[in-house]
């Protein structure tokens, strides 16, 4: 199994893209994961491959804890599907997409800068996996 994350728009920050790049580090310990850049909304379809779930990102989407997103970890393991995390840009994921995905998660009410958005997702995706090993990065319930 192997996660990807089709996202618009490059990380032009260089403390973002560092972060980005830790926490990369980080999760590819304990599953594959590569990310891919599109130039806009529209170009996301196309980039996820055949028979991989899709999982897109939004406000509007279904909020989760850290344990929770390690109970879908575990799951989509077991289902052994690649999964795809999409994440627009300024102009957000269209409404086609958003009903072809399987699963919609919002990472929080606010809005995110797509940039942020894509450390918050690397960073929970890390969490999750130190949950299920129960290593101590996790302080949470």
């Amino acid at each position: 199994m192997r996660y990807r994350v089709v996202a618009v728009g490059r990380v032009r920050d260089a403390a973002l893209r560092a972060a980005c790049d830790d926490y990369l580090e980080r999760l590819r310990r304990y599953t594959k994961v590569e990310e891919r850049e599109v130039k806009d909304e529209a170009r996301i379809l196309e980039a996820i491959p055949e028979g991989s779930r899709l999982v897109a990102l939004s406000e509007q989407g279904d909020q989760w804890t850290s344990g929770q997103l390690a109970d879908w970890t575990a799951r989509w393991e077991m289902d052994g599907r690649d999964v795809t995390f999409a994440i627009g840009g300024a102009a957000a994921l269209p409404p086609p997409l958003l009903r072809q995905a399987e699963r919609v998660w919002s990472l929080s009410r606010l809005t995110f800068p797509h940039e942020l958005a894509r450390v918050v997702l690397y960073e929970q995706l890390y969490r999750a996996y130190t949950i299920r090993r129960g290593e101590p990065y996790h302080r949470g319930p």
